[in-house]
């Protein structure tokens, strides 16, 4: 590469040649003349490296290469209109609408969060399942949402907000019950209740991952299925035990202790689109609040 950049005039005239299939076209299009449009894409190309386009006197088709990069140039004009678009409202002093995903039961932290936003951002809150959360900021339903125990993910950034410790939940009548805090290690031997992977994988894996990293395999007990009903019949059968987030307040539940657990801690996390300019500068200083401890949601 030449070293010089690519420009956003450049990679309007690509998408504009590509859509209208032609040079001439997309002159016209473009209100300006065709040696311009070609002379562009031509230095484009000089600076990907890439040929872009197959050129006849019949036809100008897109390369393989020219289709792999013409999504990519896509989202980044979308991206600059974005930035641009924001400038305008912040000169103009227009609202910005942050649209932010959290789980069902957003808690204080949360809470904290939107209040350190500026007045001028006004929230549009959307709670739903984890997994839908990511989805919905990867598909641009939103700007960006609050996740635990993710730690990367393809396509988003994933900025690391506060960290809150996991509690265990285990038979009132157990000798660990009386524990103030307990390690895996202490539970190696005792069933676990975890729910399938695919209901919440970042949840599943950090679980799995901090007993394999120990060279703990505790025996697997039944399914976690929901907290209520876990609760219950960890109450009534053979002995087990489930790590959880808590949303709010611990429930109160017959024969059952609630301990924390020293380790892993779980982190949540704020993801982004990786192309939401106007969210990444919101980032900073939401990221240097004393956040804590905090609880979370049911597991």
């Amino acid at each position: 590469m030449s070293g010089v950049g690519v420009e956003l005039r450049q990679l309007r005239y690509f998408v504009e040649v590509a859509d209208s299939g032609g040079f001439g076209r997309a002159a016209e299009r473009l209100h300006i003349v065709q040696p311009a449009v070609s002379q562009q894409i031509r230095r484009l190309e000089r600076e990907l490296g890439v040929r872009l386009f197959d050129r006849s006197t019949r036809h100008v088709r897109l390369t393989g290469e020219g289709e792999r990069l013409l999504p990519e140039a896509r989202t980044a004009l979308a991206a600059a209109d974005r930035v641009r678009s924001t400038a305008e409202d912040i000169k103009s002093g227009k609202e910005l609408v942050l649209r932010l995903g959290s789980g069902r039961a957003p808690g204080p932290e949360v809470r904290r969060v939107l209040d350190e936003l500026p007045d001028s951002v006004r929230v549009r809150l959307t709670t739903a399942p984890q997994t839908e959360l990511v989805e919905a900021v990867r598909g641009g339903e939103l700007d960006a949402a609050f996740v635990r125990a993710l730690t990367a993910t393809p396509g988003l950034h994933v900025c690391p907000m506060w960290t809150e410790q996991l509690i265990v939940a285990l038979p009132a009548d157990h000798h660990l019950a009386d524990r103030a805090e307990l390690h895996l290690r202490d539970l190696a031997d005792l069933p676990v209740r975890l729910a399938p992977r695919h209901r919440n994988p970042p949840f599943h894996d950090l679980i799995t991952t901090a007993l394999a990293e120990r060279g703990i395999d505790p025996p697997r007990g039944p399914e976690f299925t929901n907290l209520t009903d876990t609760l219950a019949d960890i109450a009534g059968a053979d002995p087990s035990w489930t790590p959880f987030y808590a949303v709010g307040e611990l429930p109160v539940v017959r024969r059952i202790a609630f301990v924390p657990l020293a380790a892993p801690l779980m982190t949540t996390a704020l993801v982004v689109g990786s192309a939401e300019s106007r969210i990444h500068g919101l980032l900073e200083p939401l990221r240097r609040l004393p956040c804590g401890h905090a609880q979370g949601g049911a597991a």
